[in-house]
């Protein structure tokens, strides 16, 4: 794969294949844009008058993934550059995608893109910036606003409206007047012709984008957060007590944590990080102080439900819940059993979980005592995380007559913690513990 100052050489040099072919092409869209703001481009797209089917016949390795729109991937050392069509696109029935396209130029091309920031071209010869909608101006003053009427823009994609809020978030800006209006009132019509699975893949950019509380802060604004993530929005004004928690509500604690997500932080942790405390609206009551019992459990049974909605795998969904279930628990590590704890800090995500029950408490009472314990214990563990494997197993207790089910389950997890603490001083006293106690209970 080329490293990331090789990869504008590439797109470069696909420009120049084009050109010589007799083909007009430029760099577009967001690698222009950030070459301009002194960031470095996420990936280099092109856009060239070269007709989609001519596109394969100029280059070794191509695929075909929108020739109807003429988009064609070329793929160099294992990386994609996207390289499509000059176009100018017919009407938007489905709320995603034109019913037609027809070929155009680069000034049509960059009228049909959605924000001024986004519709920017460069000569990779000659480094000129061609800018046919004041994006220039736009990046200056650092305003996101569409190309051209906010209404239609949005209308014809809605998933716009979230792709403004992540970029208004990512780049710092602000979004412009008649934008935001729009924006806003449009919010509910985010689920018209919008798939689950694109606003999933939405919410993952903004979390892991490196300013995810901003983001999560103007989702609310806007109201496009009571739309996609109701559970979330309800955790404004979930009052929280003063002592633990300084900095307010569950909702500004939530956004706290996510404005400490690193950029490109894993997927599962950023959303454990956004739904660790969905469970608290459910069960806060008012006793002697503000508590929230078991909103962990609360929590992890909504967040499955919302991962299910954003289409999330099922290994994703998994992880994510155990993380929510598990969060309190980093904090009990030192006073539970040897035994216990070896093996939860064995468990797969115990290091992402390590990282929330961080996030958590900076983002709160700044506490960090259990935290560091947590980390010198695991420096500490001479043989590393992985205890070493239970001597007995459940072929073990099924010849002595017992049957799986929740009973085995315990009596296995009995039997670990058992070895790790030393109260076993080899398998066969292990068995013969067993078989005393649950030689009655063969069956169940």
């Amino acid at each position: 794969m080329p490293r990331p100052d090789d990869r504008e050489r590439v797109a470069a040099d696909i420009c120049a294949r084009l050109a010589k072919a007799g083909h007009r092409a430029l760099l577009a869209g967001g690698c222009v844009r950030d070459r301009v703001l002194g960031r470095p481009p996420q990936d280099y797209d092109i856009a060239t008058s070269a007709p989609a089917d001519e596109i394969p016949r100029l280059f070794e390795r191509t695929v075909p993934v929108g020739l109807a729109f003429g988009v064609v991937l070329v793929v160099v050392d294992e990386t994609p550059y996207e390289v499509a069509t000059f176009r100018r696109d017919g009407r938007y029935l489905d709320g995603r995608r034109p019913e037609s396209v027809a070929p155009g130029d680069e000034r049509s091309d960059a009228a049909r893109r959605d924000f001024t920031v986004n519709a920017l071209f460069m000569d990779p010869v000659s480094g000129e910036i061609l800018d046919y909608v004041d994006g220039l101006s736009d990046l200056r003053a650092g305003v996101i606003r569409t190309v051209g009427d906010p209404g239609c823009r949005f209308a014809e994609d809605r998933l716009r409206l979230l792709r403004a809020v992540r970029f208004a978030a990512q780049l710092g800006f602000r979004i412009e007047e008649e934008t935001l209006s729009a924006l806003r009132r449009m919010a509910p019509r985010i689920h018209d012709g919008v798939s689950a699975e694109r606003v999933r893949g939405e919410v993952l950019r903004m979390l892991t984008g490196g300013a995810a509380g901003r983001a999560l802060r103007l989702l609310d604004e806007t109201g496009l957060l009571a739309e996609i993530l109701p559970e979330v929005a309800a955790l404004r004004g979930v009052e929280q007590p003063p002592a633990f928690h300084p900095e307010g509500d569950v909702f500004t604690h939530t956004a706290l944590m996510l404005d400490r997500l690193p950029a490109d932080c894993p997927p599962v942790l950023a959303m454990a990080a956004l739904l660790h405390d969905i469970g608290k609206p459910a069960t806060q009551t008012f006793e002697d102080r503000i508590r929230f019992h078991f909103h962990e459990k609360e929590g992890a049974a909504t967040a499955e439900a919302v991962c299910r909605r954003l289409r999330m795998s099922a290994d994703e969904t998994r992880r994510i819940v155990w993380l929510v279930a598990q969060h309190m628990r980093v904090a009990a590590l030192p006073d539970m059993r040897e035994g216990r704890r070896r093996l939860f800090v064995a468990e797969p995500d115990f290091a992402l979980l390590l990282h929330l029950a961080e996030l958590d408490c900076t983002a709160s009472h700044g506490d960090m005592t259990r935290v560091a314990w947590t980390r010198d214990y695991l420096a500490g563990l001479a043989d590393g995380v992985q205890p070493p494997p239970c001597p007995v197993t459940g072929d073990d207790l099924i010849r002595l007559g017992m049957r799986p089910g929740p009973l085995f389950r315990e009596i296995l997890d009995e039997l670990r913690e058992g070895f790790l603490e030393g109260r076993y001083a080899s398998r066969e006293e292990a068995l013969a513990r067993v078989a005393e106690r649950h030689g009655g209970d063969a069956s169940r």
